[in-house]
């Protein structure tokens, strides 16, 4: 009850509503049907901005005349062409959400077989919150605490991505550490990015602009972002992509994080296409890999 009292509270407008997207509906009614004079009438309703085309496009829709209401009912042929079931996914955000926004376009322009169905921030004012409530996505405010009292407990964060059919959980620029409920409920399903080649440059405390002068500082001369699993603890768990960005000689903090960040948007959005297509693969000793979608006895 307390995960839907802030649900509503957070999502700025019900999804179906202050939508943009008209889908036009045919379908056939029988003669008998007081409702209609003609045999035949197209239908219109709208479809929450957050769905992309390409979701629609394949779908076919029918209709249910129940007498004072009419239910439509949806069915996904490109799912049924491609045998994949189109994943829910939940973004977590602490920040701007520059990551969230490129996998969200990135949804919506068909690249991943995937929607965002949920955002779960620790800040209720951040950028990427406000950024979910614009496109009408739900938002809701985890974990509690005594700067946002507001927040709901871990059992209620599990029950609230139950109910909304949550795949995978995508945290992206989420500075709390993942409690242990949400991790045994979601085992190998809840993904990070972080912007320096893991194990080098990890754990509690760094996160954003600090890493980057950390990296400067030591010395090194590559670094880049990475990709992992979600354990109990920060930054630990297993890799499953990176991307090499050189570190130059007089580089600043600010320039090498913007060269970094345009690579996580390029891998996050890479690797979450694959995981929504089925084509992450765990090897036996527990390294998970990625299987290419053009050859698929090749792995990355």
């Amino acid at each position: 009850m307390e995960a839907q009292r802030l649900l509503s509270g957070f999502c700025s407008t019900p999804p179906i509503q202050n939508t943009k997207t008209q889908v036009f509906v045919k379908f056939p009614l029988s003669s008998s049907s007081a409702s209609f004079a003609q045999s035949q009438k197209w239908v219109s309703f709208k479809a929450c901005p957050s769905i992309s085309k390409s979701a629609l496009s394949g779908k076919v829709f029918q209709c249910r005349n129940s007498g004072e209401s009419i239910e439509f009912l949806a069915s996904d042929k490109e799912d049924l062409r491609s045998g994949i079931r189109r994943k829910k996914l939940a973004v977590f955000v602490s920040g701007g959400g520059s990551n969230f926004r490129s996998i969200h376009e990135a949804c919506l322009r068909g690249s991943i077989h995937g929607d965002i169905v949920l955002v779960v921030t620790s800040k209720q004012g951040c950028g990427g919150a406000d950024y979910a409530r614009d496109k009408g996505l739900p938002v809701i405010l985890f974990p509690k605490t005594k700067l946002e009292a507001d927040g709901i407990s871990p059992a209620d964060l599990v029950a609230t991505l139950r109910r909304f059919e949550v795949d995978f959980v995508l945290l992206a620029g989420y500075l709390k550490l993942i409690p242990a409920e949400l991790i045994q409920a979601y085992p190998r399903s809840i993904l990070n990015i972080h912007p320096s080649l893991l194990p080098a440059f990890g754990g509690k405390g760094n996160y954003g602009m600090k890493v980057h002068k950390a990296v400067i500082a030591s010395g090194a001369r590559y670094t880049g972002p990475t990709i992992h699993f979600v354990d109990e603890h920060y930054d630990t768990g297993r890799i499953l992509a990176q991307r090499v960005v050189p570190v130059l000689a007089k580089d600043t903090a600010e320039e090498l994080a913007a060269r970094v960040l345009r690579e996580e948007h390029r891998i996050y959005v890479e690797v979450i296409t694959a995981l929504c297509e089925d084509r992450v693969i765990w090897r036996e000793d527990g390294v998970p890999i990625i299987r290419s979608k053009e050859n698929p006895n090749e792995y990355s």
